[in-house]
């Protein structure tokens, strides 16, 4: 028993580090084949994974991009997550994004599911899912009628920088087309541009890639646009043919049929144009046919109209209308947009037929009125959309404003920094000069006196015993007055030496100087008062009193957001009264015991070591004074 115990914790980490990066290689074989619209291969890829959880849903996943809303998928919306496992969580929020995109529900909750999706695969760290997660949020993006802000662009520019393999540099030009296109920073040179590199990408993938069918029909309709109709329509009857029967490519399909129509409707060959209308029926996107139907009501009405089938045309129109009036404005594709212009081309040729016909007077008048509140919905959004962009602007001036304050913070955190320094060098300095003084004094002028006196004191008693020493009394006199001058030289340096030494001025120059580097304009004024400090005090007193000081200025300055402070000692009956006050923001005093912070409870410690007394008297919102007596 014990030996298979050891077989298992020998072999298993090895066992599972073997499975764990297994499953990384298929994974990333997994989304490769994703963005190559391998989904039938890419199902047979889940079977090499080892959780259950992750194979249900990379497998729904895979359906929901096949079918692309052609089918219903059994899938539940609110898909309930349990597991912990980012790879799963990132795999059910794509399910449930896709999921409601393809079933036209809300778009705040699609880009949430997605966000969601794109945050889960990044603390996986697996590069290709976070590629695909950032080109689910494009695709949201490109569901939208039209692009009214550049949320996109962030997550474009970072694909576009994650993308290395040809595949994945087709779908960044892809989505450039698309936005430079569709979104109201049309620019259509960037989109020429985009559609140029698209194409030599597509050169270097197989010819039968599935995305070919794609990039044909966006050839197509840019050559629309710079007028080559010839040459567009080839590319629209080759897209045609090349897409192949699977339901994630009907779109293009649709989409070329009614391009074609257009196209036709443009060169005047109406009965194609019609004829073309009438093939997108067959296409009709199963995901958004309310949609689909707009498309075709509108060119069916334009083409009858070049037909002159004047009655065909408007009820065909009215009932585009009708169709586009129900449909939300999640809309968005290039067509949405030149449709727009069309249709307004068109109502004002309308009302032409309309005059011919007395009885439609009263529908011509609800017409009006109809466009009249689209219009005012319009112009309602863009004022929200203005009031957006203004409420944006001014939060990011508001957060320079702090990041400036917070600079400022530190720029005079470092200065206190250094005249804390400054102090400290300049004192020990004093001392080491005190102490070279007295030195010198101790040796020039004690020292000597000091000498002679020794040098007569051997003389005496050298000769105390010799009858014939002279002078002996006189000796005795000058040895007397050498000893009282050496104690009056003893007295002098006694007296001399100052007692406190803090740089080489003492603590109120030290306290004026720091409190005029502090200083900064109008922002902080600080300013100090002194009654009765003519004298110095004791060294170590003095610099604990200046670091309290500045700590507490420290303080003021990082938290209070103040623009005055006043400083006062007061120097009465051998106590010293130190007062520091402030217009800040203020605080909860009665906290402070409870919360060891700013170094308040360092200093009460302090002062309260020095057998001193300590107080905060503070109103949120007035300010706080500080009030410290020490005995000296």
């Amino acid at each position: 028993m014990a030996r298979i115990f050891i077989y298992l914790f020998i072999f298993f980490p090895f066992y599972y580090s073997l499975s764990f990066e297994k499953d990384t290689k298929t994974l990333d074989e997994y989304y490769y084949l994703l963005s190559n619209l391998e989904y039938e291969k890419s199902i047979n890829k889940i079977s090499e994974l080892t959780s259950l959880e992750l194979k249900e849903g990379l497998t729904t996943l895979s359906n929901l991009l096949y079918y692309n809303g052609q089918k219903e998928i059994n899938f539940s919306v609110i898909k309930e997550i349990k597991s912990i496992d980012p790879l799963v969580i990132s795999t059910i929020k794509l399910c449930n994004g896709y999921y409601k995109l393809y079933h036209n529900i809300e778009n705040e909750i699609i880009l949430k599911d997605f966000f969601e999706a794109y945050s889960a695969a990044k603390e996986t760290e697996n590069l290709l899912l976070i590629k695909f997660c950032l080109l689910s949020i494009l695709e949201f993006y490109h569901y939208e009628f039209s692009q009214t802000n550049d949320q996109f662009k962030k997550y474009l520019d970072e694909y576009k920088e994650l993308a290395s393999s040809p595949i994945e540099k087709t779908w960044t030009n892809i989505y450039e087309i698309y936005f430079s296109s569709q979104s109201i920073f049309k620019d259509k040179r960037k989109a020429l541009n985009a559609l140029n590199n698209l194409e030599n990408h597509i050169k270097k993938l197989p010819q039968n890639h599935k995305i070919r069918p794609l990039f044909l029909s966006l050839k197509a309709v840019q050559l629309e646009f710079i007028g080559e109709n010839k040459q567009a329509e080839k590319y629209h009857f080759q897209a045609l043919n090349e897409s192949s029967n699977y339901p994630f490519l009907k779109y293009i399909k649709f989409r070329t049929c009614i391009r074609l129509a257009d196209l036709y409707y443009k060169t005047k060959e109406y009965s194609k144009g019609l004829k073309y209308a009438e093939e997108a029926v067959k296409f009709i996107d199963a995901s958004d046919t309310l949609r689909s139907k707009i498309y075709i009501y509108k060119y069916k009405s334009l083409n009858n109209k070049g037909l002159k089938n004047y009655k065909k045309a408007y009820e065909q129109l009215e009932k585009s209308k009708e169709l586009e009036y129900k449909q939300d404005f999640r809309k968005n594709s290039l067509e949405n947009s030149k449709l727009e212009i069309q249709l307004q081309t068109l109502e004002k040729e309308k009302k032409i037929v309309q005059l011919l016909n007395t009885n439609l007077k009263s529908e011509a008048e609800r017409i009006k009125n109809r466009n009249w509140l689209i219009g005012s919905l319009a112009l309602l959004l863009f004022g929200s959309i203005t009031t957006f962009l203004i409420q944006k602007n001014t939060k990011r001036k508001q957060r320079i404003a702090e990041q400036e304050r917070e600079i400022e913070i530190q720029k005079t955190e470092k200065l206190l920094k250094n005249q804390e320094l400054t102090a400290i060098d300049a004192m020990i300095s004093g001392q080491e000069k005190e102490r070279q003084r007295l030195a010198n004094d101790l040796h020039d002028n004690l020292g000597s006196t000091l000498a002679t006196v020794k040098l007569h004191f051997d003389h005496l008693k050298n000769n105390h015993n010799n009858p014939k020493a002279e002078n002996i009394e006189e000796l005795y006199s000058k040895t007397n007055n050498l000893l009282d001058e050496a104690y009056q030289k003893v007295r002098s340096i006694a007296h001399e030496k100052n007692s406190g030494v803090m740089a080489n001025q003492g603590l109120l120059p030290a306290i004026k100087k720091l409190a005029a580097k502090a200083s900064n304009g109008n922002q902080l004024q600080i300013d100090v008062q002194d009654y009765g400090l003519d004298e110095r005090l004791d060294n170590a007193l003095e610099i604990s009193i200046f670091r309290m000081i500045q700590e507490l200025i420290t303080n003021v300055i990082k938290h209070a957001n103040a623009s005055e402070i006043n400083i006062s000692l007061t120097n009465h009956d051998s106590l010293l009264n130190i007062i520091i006050e402030d217009n800040g923001k203020g605080f909860n005093a009665k906290v402070l015991p409870e919360k060891d912070g700013m170094g308040l409870k360092s200093i009460e410690k302090r002062v309260e070591h020095m057998e001193g007394t300590f107080e905060i008297d503070s109103t949120i919102g007035k300010g706080t004074n500080i009030i410290i007596n020490i005995p000296i």
